[in-house]
């Protein structure tokens, strides 16, 4: 039996895997680096911030600075703010899915490599923030996706605020990344995958698949917690 729902956010919540990339890709211009988007969603999409630049210095793109990580974080968080506030928007479906969620009494959480202020900033403007129980974002974890660190800790979370324990087993994970997936598998969470930024083929370890939250009812996410 289903307990709860933990969401990732940028490509299940909000459709803004692009508004990073053109965060990401200005920054780096600035360091003479020039990301194309293909490579972005091939090796660096699922990644938060910090792992992301630590990946390109390692890859020997950007070269190690004091402070230079921490400065282009600071950066891309500017400009990624600006273009949420102007072209950021929530997908289709998902207002629908949240209600019949909260009509089902269903606690829902977020567990995201972004931010918390972006997804704050954007969860307020959508008035969506009330749904969420908890929220677990980049600063709250030494190790992104794909370890299993951020959803055990939003579970933790969860838990924290009730006497009847929340089981792995009966908290479903919607991702929309392989990486989420193995993350929310590693934690012994069903996972369910939305094919909005990759397709099917890319995301076949899931437990289900879906192309729409609304493809989604309450009785398959029960019977993906037996």
């Amino acid at each position: 039996m289903l307990r709860a729902v933990i969401f990732d956010f940028d490509g299940v919540i909000t459709d803004s895997e692009i508004l990073h990339y053109r965060a990401f890709k200005t920054v780096l211009a600035r360091y003479g680096v020039d990301m194309s988007q293909k490579d972005y969603y091939t090796t660096y999409l699922g990644l938060n911030d910090v792992d992301c630049y630590k990946l390109l210095i390692e890859q020997g793109m950007l070269n190690a600075q004091p402070n230079l990580i921490r400065n282009m974080l600071d950066q891309k968080k500017v400009i990624f703010e600006e273009l949420a506030r102007t072209e950021g928007k929530i997908i289709e479906g998902v207002r629908d899915f949240l209600q019949m969620l909260g009509g089902n009494a269903i606690p829902m959480a977020i567990c995201s490599g972004a931010l918390s202020s972006e997804i704050e900033m954007i969860l307020d403007q959508a008035r969506l923030r009330h749904f969420f129980e908890v929220i677990v974002s980049a600063e709250h974890v030494r190790k992104g996706k794909p370890d299993p660190q951020g959803f055990e800790l939003t579970l933790k979370r969860l838990n924290e605020r009730r006497t009847d324990r929340i089981e792995p087993g009966r908290c479903v994970v919607i991702e929309d990344s392989h990486w989420g997936i193995e993350a929310a598998l590693a934690a012994k969470m069903p996972a369910v995958a939305i094919t909005n930024t990759y397709d099917a083929q890319q995301l076949s370890k899931a437990d289900k698949v879906i192309a729409h939250l609304t493809d989604l009812t309450i009785d398959n996410l029960h019977a993906l917690c037996k």
